[in-house]
C-alpha cells in the first residue's frame, strides 16, 4: 500500500513522465510532514539564481536559495542538520529538522559558525491536501526512495541529483539518463 510507504524523510523522486512541468520535471523532494491531512516537501535540486544575502542584506554569506515549490513562494524556509545551534527546530527524520529560531540562524551564519552543508534555504514549499499525494503515486508522478544520504543531503550538489537518483533505481529507468530535459526539443 502507498501509504505505508510514504514517511518524513523520504525522497520523491519525479516520474521521467513529468515532461512539461516547470515546477516538478526531474525534481527531487525531500518529504518533510506526511501525515492524514496532507503533506509538505521541498524541492531540493532546484537552485535559483538568488542567494540569502540576495534576499537579507544582513546575512554575510553566499548560500544558494533553491525552489522549494509552488506553494508560498513568497516565504523563505530552511533545513538543517543542526539543532543544537538553533533552537525550536522540528526534527523531519534522520538528523534533518525543518526551521527554528531564525534570528539565532543569521547570528551563527554570519560568525561563520554554520556552513552551506549545515543548512539549506528555500523560497516556497511543495504541498498535497488530504490523499493527493497518494492519488499522484497511483498515477505514477512520483517514486518513492529512502534517503540513503541521511543528513549529508543538506550539502549535496544538486546539479545531478535526480539522474543520481534515477541511475540508483536502474532498471527500466536507465534509459532516461541520457535524455533532453524535455524530449520534445530533441
Amino acid at each position: 500500500m502507498i501509504r505505508d510507504k510514504l514517511k518524513k524523510g523520504y525522497l520523491l523522486i519525479a516520474e521521467p513522465t513529468i515532461i512539461g512541468d516547470v515546477s516538478f520535471n526531474r525534481s527531487v523532494i525531500l518529504l518533510a510532514d506526511y501525515n492524514e491531512e496532507g503533506s509538505i516537501g521541498f524541492i531540493i535540486n532546484k537552485p535559483l539564481k538568488y542567494t540569502i544575502q540576495d534576499l537579507i542584506p544582513e546575512i554575510e554569506a553566499r548560500f544558494k536559495i533553491y525552489n522549494g515549490g509552488p506553494v508560498e513562494q513568497d516565504n523563505l524556509y530552511f533545513i538543517h542538520n543542526i539543532p543544537e545551534l538553533i533552537p525550536n527546530s522540528i526534527e523531519i527524520s534522520n538528523g534533518i529538522y525543518w526551521g527554528g529560531d531564525f534570528e539565532s540562524a543569521k547570528e551563527l551564519i554570519n560568525k561563520g559558525e554554520i556552513s552551506n552543508n549545515n543548512i539549506r534555504f528555500f523560497l516556497g514549499y511543495t504541498g498535497w491536501h488530504e490523499k493527493q499525494l497518494e492519488s499522484e503515486m497511483e498515477s505514477n508522478s512520483w517514486i518513492i526512495n529512502s534517503n540513503s544520504y541521511k543528513n549529508k543531503i543538506i550539502g549535496k550538489s544538486a546539479t545531478h541529483f535526480w539522474k543520481e537518483q534515477i541511475k540508483e533505481l536502474g532498471g527500466d529507468y536507465l534509459i532516461w539518463l541520457n535524455a533532453p530535459e524535455n524530449p520534445y526539443l530533441n
